[in-house]
């Protein structure tokens, strides 16, 4: 296995930098590239940083990077993504500093820097709020879930409650019945015994 020469650890640098969101700057590349130039690319720097390759503590975590940069340049959606945060960046450069996209600043050296630290910071932006916005759906669909539950607890205790209900109800008839029945014995018997006091009253 070979140790990297200071060239080689000038390549790794900015891959291996966990600030270095912007897949194109991870290979090299300048936007609209075609995919055979991503492909060269992560080729030719995944044989300077491949884990087999060196020793270089840092080389895993540097070769992870640029495999999640080809796979995001390849896909075209994630593509597309990035390539609009690069332009917004763009704009905002603009912008922020008055100029036109005809203004002679655009052409400088300086301005290529600042557009690359105005890309990382729209993309971290753009994270976040990605994280923001899936935070809130998943408490959405935890509220939904927990109402969810309560509905179906809910309609469990229903059914066991008729189901109790329905387990009783021949007891609950013959309770019923005992009651009615007692209930009609004590009346009958008061009725004789009026009928007797009324019959002595007569004969007295």
């Amino acid at each position: 296995m070979r140790e990297f020469a200071p060239s080689t650890l000038h390549d790794l640098s900015p891959v291996r930098c966990q600030q270095s969101r912007n897949s194109y700057a991870v290979l090299g590349l300048k936007p609209g590239v075609p995919e055979s130039d991503i492909k060269i690319a992560y080729r030719k720097k995944s044989l300077l940083i491949h884990p087999d390759k060196t020793k270089n503590p840092l080389a895993p975590e540097a070769f992870d990077r640029l495999k999640k940069a080809q796979t995001e340049l390849m896909d075209e959606k994630q593509r597309e993504r990035l390539d609009e945060a690069i332009a917004d960046a763009r704009m905002l450069l603009i912008r922020e500093n008055g100029w036109t996209v005809d203004s002679p600043e655009l052409k400088e050296p300086e301005f290529e820097k600042k557009w690359a630290d105005k890309t990382k910071f729209v993309l971290i932006e753009n994270e976040q709020r990605r994280r923001r916005q899936m935070k809130a759906q998943m408490q959405e669909e935890g509220r939904e879930q927990k109402k969810a539950e309560e509905e179906l607890e809910a309609r469990k205790r229903k059914r066991q409650h008729e189901q109790d209900w329905e387990a009783t109800r021949d007891q609950r008839i013959d309770s019923w019945r005992t009651f009615q029945k007692g209930k009609s014995g004590g009346a009958g018997e008061g009725e004789g015994k009026k009928k007797k006091k009324q019959k002595l009253k007569v004969l007295g």
